[in-house]
């Protein structure tokens, strides 16, 4: 380290070097973040004013509209300004906060994702308890707790970042702070942070991944069951509407943090680093209000209120 400088400001590569693509990238991508945004504070409109929606479900769906809308907001602005600038300089404590915030919130979802899942069960499977199993207190220590555990995991991660240190010239192979790019470019030993990524994964990849996809196994038999085959398809749509949600979160980010020698690979990281931190977010609203038909007629609803007012 005798013959190293410390840095204490890094740089982003950004979405792309060429100055013909910065303002075209810079519409496309404000674009997906105002419709990610109205598409969330829909949803949430819809369930604070729509009595019908007032069920543990839709709570749920409402913490995941703000989960996505702030997770969005930890990288998209950024991004949206460093496509409007040539030199992206980030410090290195504003880095670490970013990476606190964007932990925070993606783990929060995971859990809510495993949440939701034991909430259709219930509903489906349990239907006479279901009001005993989800009472509004219950949800409300499940949400809690959710985000208390998000808060201290994201804080372990961050804390040992704080102790790395920075002498690279490198730009961070990202349009914001990523996890993985921010250790490709210490100088320091990162064994405990890749550890910790590891750990993550296996908790992540097996533990909360059985928790939310095993009460499909029971879903799907007792929906089989269903005599009526209108119930069969509104369980099945709004059952399909979620596991989407979770194949395209599980999916982009397993992608980035637990493929081996990605080192090299910028486009892929790029690619993947778009589709988990804005196109995600993004595509969650769509899918639900597209495929739930309770929202869709809750729209309705309110627009007929609308026009008859």
């Amino acid at each position: 380290m005798e013959n190293q400088t410390i840095v204490y400001t890094l740089v982003l590569a950004g979405l792309s070097d060429l100055p013909s693509l910065q303002l075209p990238l810079f519409l496309v991508f404000l674009l997906i973040y105002l419709i990610t945004l109205t598409g969330n504070l829909l949803i949430l409109l819809l369930i604070f004013t729509d009595s019908h929606l007032h069920t543990p479900m839709y709570f749920f769906l409402g913490t995941l509209a703000c989960l996505d809308m702030s997770y969005s907001s930890v990288t998209a602005p950024r991004m949206l300004f460093d496509l409007l600038i040539v030199r992206r300089d980030i410090t290195v404590p504003a880095c670490i906060t970013q990476i606190y915030f964007f932990f925070f919130f993606a783990i929060s979802e995971a859990f809510v994702l495993a949440v939701m899942s034991y909430d259709r069960y219930v509903a489906i499977c349990r239907p006479l308890h279901y009001m005993l199993l989800m009472s509004w207190n219950i949800c409300v220590q499940l949400v809690s707790g959710v985000l208390v555990f998000g808060a201290v995991h994201s804080l372990v991660h961050t804390l040992f970042l704080t102790k790395l240190t920075f002498c690279r010239p490198d730009a961070l192979q990202s349009f914001f702070c990523d996890l993985p790019q921010l250790l490709q470019v210490s100088c320091s030993d990162t064994f405990i942070n890749k550890l910790l990524i590891f750990f993550s994964g296996i908790m992540f990849g097996f533990v909360i991944l059985v928790v939310t996809f095993y009460p499909y196994v029971t879903i799907i038999n007792t929906v089989l069951k269903i005599p009526s085959r209108n119930m069969r398809a509104k369980a099945f749509s709004t059952c399909s509407s979620h596991l989407t949600v979770v194949f395209l979160f599980y999916g982009s980010f397993f992608f980035n943090y637990l493929r081996p020698n990605a080192k090299y690979h910028f486009t892929e990281d790029k690619v993947a680093s778009v589709f988990y931190a804005i196109l995600t977010p993004f595509l969650n609203p769509l899918i639900y209000s597209l495929r739930n038909q309770e929202l869709k007629a809750s729209l309705r609803r309110s627009s007929h209120r609308c026009i008859g007012g």
